[in-house]
């Protein structure tokens, strides 16, 4: 919801450095690999019950799933780059709900099974529009240029990092935290569905 009125205020500052990068050779790929690393490493320290201490690694790699998109605008998209860096986003937003069950599984596992849940539909929804949309020649340019389709909905990038900072912040919290968020997940996924039905509903196959 909040992802297209952010991109407009961090895309300016995000190129300038993706440029600066690029021309120093660093690649796209690379700062997807180094968002992953820090992003499995905020997690693994949460598992250990450090949450707190995760938040610093955790912003960091958002950090770099940003600039690695800033990177690939100077340098020259790729497909595999964008295949990659979408991988490793959906590598990341599972990782962090196991790391609070296996911190306190009597208290958190039931709630990140539902959670893990909700983000699978959620993400097969998001991808499966992509494809379609895709296959329709469609493009989106609001939440800055990217190698899939991006739909709009009630969570999306930002929503999701302002729930784990806060979960990280309020570790006790998780589960009560976890189950509103999984729902409104599945509010999100809903509402995807939803508008695929109205813009490809239409349409019948031959």
């Amino acid at each position: 919801m909040l992802d297209a009125a952010l991109r407009r205020v961090i895309d300016p500052p995000l190129n300038m450095a993706g440029r600066a990068l690029a021309k120093s050779g660093v690649s796209a790929d690379s700062v997807t690999v180094c968002g992953l690393v820090l992003g499995l490493v905020s997690a693994a320290m949460i598992a250990l019950g450090w949450p707190l201490w995760a938040l610093a690694p955790l912003l960091l790699s958002r950090l770099a799933d940003g600039l690695d998109g800033a990177v690939a605008r100077a340098a020259g998209k790729t497909d595999l780059g964008g295949y990659f860096d979408i991988a490793a986003d959906f590598l990341f937003y599972g990782a962090v709900p196991f790391a609070f069950a296996v911190a306190d599984p009597a208290a958190n596992a039931l709630a990140a099974a539902f959670l893990l849940c909700s983000f699978y539909v959620n993400g097969t929804s998001f991808l499966g529009y992509a494809i379609l949309a895709e296959r329709r020649g469609m493009e989106s340019s609001e939440r800055g240029s990217k190698s899939l389709y991006f739909t709009g909905g009630l969570l999306e990038g930002t929503e999701t990092i302002a729930f784990f900072v806060l979960i990280c912040l309020l570790p006790g919290w998780f589960a009560p935290l976890a189950w509103i968020f999984g729902a409104l997940c599945f509010v999100t996924a809903g509402s995807r569905v939803a508008l695929a039905r109205q813009v490809f509903g239409a349409e019948r196959e031959e």
